[in-house]
């Protein structure tokens, strides 16, 4: 073994110490009602991320790598797809998902300025932005109040001859009815792009969600079903979007040659592309208005490490569900998310909706658990035509909106959720459990 290897070794084995140290300890420190933070999300691991970390950083060759490879291949092979991309945000995911459909390459289906593309109101914006920030018109369609996704009863009602695609996510895990809206696409040869940031681990049918589109994206932020910080990635089974979002990912450029490598198609200097002089250096030839949307390979190397756990992160978030659902299914004042009809959830979070006419408001339970140390969060942006960013937004020219909403504004009005992480234990969940439940027989007493 030479020198370089024996104190990398060392290296490694003292990152290992300093976890077992550090780290596990706040991990594994016991719960206190009423006194410790119940959070609704939180990263869970050991030594495994923090070596590959270090192990990563010592090679220091921090973009895009060998780390980053394995990522893509492992989380494909999850999948059951054949390419997978690693960008820097999910939010990012969804922008490389949408841009990747304004390509001139995709001929009549290309999506162009002024085009229309269908979601939801009652969502995370980033969603949405991609669409307005290229010039495409989103058109909101209503939600419906039984597993809080899509209403796809109005779908056909707001197709126009201008729509082009579907992009929407699965709410907090639970899956939208794949089903309908495939078919509906598939009919009116739409594009769909699952944003499946929240719903990683979660099957429909017996297929994994974000795989039954045309694009699904995900997220490692921290609070999502696995980590890597920040990151995210898209993934797809068509080989002509896979060409166009490795473009756009990567700045736009034509070549396909990984960070370091060069003349993969062994013409680097003999082709011809737009009015450039022949044998322009096809490294920097550019066929799209792209980005820079890479992760560092030091992310991917936590990455790789947290996909090792990720089934059991995947079960331990169901299990944690039917605790929660069972201690709270009881109380008649409050609405329970429940599991989308041939699917299996792998439950980002836990909502909880008031029904109409209850004597306490959503913000009033909330701030109750909120002082008794129990985090929670709304369902995002509720309704994000209320929000400031559509203030200067015309109704008919930058967006469109089917009906009024209702059930969007219930949710707005009456929903919340709290976590069900899998570094959460018995003791937590009874808690929160214990906490609703005495609440809501006190406020309706």
């Amino acid at each position: 073994m030479t020198q370089q290897e024996v104190l990398k070794n060392e290296i490694l084995a003292k990152t290992k110490e300093y976890y077992e140290l550090v780290h596990k300890p706040m991990q594994d420190a016991s719960f206190e009602a009423g006194k410790s933070r119940v959070n609704y999300a939180g990263r869970v691991f050991d030594e495994h991320e923090m070596m590959n970390l270090v192990d990563s950083s010592l090679d220091f060759w921090l973009t895009y790598g060998s780390y980053s490879k394995t990522f893509e291949k492992k989380l494909a092979d999850y999948l059951g797809v054949r390419w997978t991309f690693l960008v820097n945000s999910g939010s990012s995911a969804n922008l490389l998902a949408f841009y990747t459909l304004t390509s001139p390459l995709l001929g009549d289906r290309q999506v162009k300025r002024g085009d229309e593309v269908i979601t939801v109101a009652a969502g995370f914006p980033t969603t949405v932005a991609p669409i307005v920030q290229y010039g495409a018109v989103p058109v909101f369609v209503d939600m419906e109040l039984t597993h809080f996704n899509i209403d796809t009863t109005q779908l056909e009602k707001v197709l126009s001859p201008k729509t082009k695609a579907v992009m929407i996510a699965h709410t907090l895990g639970n899956p939208f009815n794949i089903r309908a809206v495939k078919e509906f696409c598939d009919k009116h040869n739409l594009w769909l792009i699952e944003d499946n940031c929240d719903a990683l681990g979660s099957v429909y049918e017996g297929k994994p969600t974000g795989t039954w589109g045309d694009i699904g994206t995900s997220s490692f932020y921290p609070p999502h079903h696995m980590t890597m910080g920040e990151g995210g990635a898209t993934y797809t089974d068509n080989p002509l979007l896979k060409k166009i979002m490795l473009s756009m990912r990567d700045w736009g450029r034509d070549c396909w040659c990984e960070s370091g490598i060069d003349n993969t198609c062994g013409c680097r200097f003999s082709q011809s592309f737009g009015t450039l002089p022949k044998g322009y250096d096809h490294k920097y030839v550019y066929s799209h208005f792209g980005f820079n949307l890479k992760v560092s390979d030091m992310q991917a190397a936590i990455g790789v490490a947290q996909l090792e756990k990720f089934p059991s992160f995947v079960e331990k978030r169901k299990e944690n569900f039917t605790k929660l659902y069972e201690g709270l299914r009881g109380i008649n004042e409050l609405i329970l998310n429940t599991a989308t009809p041939n699917s299996d959830p792998s439950w980002f979070g836990f909502m909880i909706t008031l029904k109409d006419g209850v004597n306490f408001s959503r913000n009033a339970l909330v701030e109750h658990l909120e002082n008794a140390n129990i985090q929670t969060r709304n369902l995002f942006a509720g309704n994000m035509l209320r929000h400031p960013m559509f203030d200067s937004m015309v109704e008919g020219v930058d967006y469109r909106v089917v009906g009024d909403l209702p059930n969007t504004d219930k949710i707005m009005n009456d929903s919340f959720w709290i976590g069900l992480y899998p570094g959460m234990g018995d003791d937590k969940l009874e808690y929160m459990v214990h906490t609703i439940k005495t609440y809501v027989k006190t406020a309706s007493n």
